[in-house]
């Protein structure tokens, strides 16, 4: 149970206080530092399942906890944008990326039951989801639209980002229940 990626999905979830703290604190660099954390344990996302697989180390305490340490980090990292901007522009995305998070969690455990999981296995459209998801949360939590005198537009691009994430989170979910309907529907054997 304790191999590398495990330990280092344990710690993406140990961070989420720090995260949330850091992001609270009251410095000038603090949201800046949070999108730090927040973009370090993206990469970590990665790096774990990477790992698991090169060092042949996939557990099923793997299996389970990465994709829970995923949607904690990101609901947290919605819940703290909503308050930020404060803004129906922020929040309906975030909503719908929220909903979306449990219902295709949903979706997949009781596909699971059925014996049918690889049905709603993760797809293209669900990774390129969670990129720009994961690149919109890190602009928008940085709060940086100039850096160092230099206009860089990260907070915009975040906005994009977010929108181009609820778009493919839509198109996702609609993919996957289309892919799950016949057991959803009664209509297999």
């Amino acid at each position: 149970m304790w191999t590398i990626p495990n330990i280092i999905t344990l710690i993406r979830v140990l961070i989420i206080p720090v995260f949330v703290v850091v992001y609270f604190l009251d410095w000038k660099w603090a949201h800046q530092a949070a999108a730090f954390i927040f973009w370090a344990a993206a990469i970590t996302d990665w790096f774990d399942g990477y790992l698991a697989r090169k060092l042949q180390q996939s557990t099923p305490f793997g299996a389970f906890l990465d994709p829970v340490a995923d949607k904690l980090i990101v609901a947290v990292a919605l819940l703290m944008i909503t308050h930020t901007y404060q803004s129906a522009w922020i929040t309906i995305p975030a909503i719908l990326l929220l909903a979306r998070e449990i219902y295709v969690s949903a979706l997949r455990e009781w596909m699971a039951s059925n014996g049918k999981r690889d049905t709603v296995k993760v797809n293209f459209i669900g990774k390129l989801k969670t990129t720009a998801q994961m690149l919109a949360l890190i602009g928008l939590l940085s709060e940086l639209e100039v850096f160092m005198g230099v206009t860089i537009y990260w907070v915009s691009l975040g906005h994009i980002l977010l929108y181009i994430a609820g778009i493919l989170s839509a198109w996702s979910m609609v993919t996957y229940t289309l892919a799950a309907w016949a057991d959803l529907s009664g209509k297999t054997k």
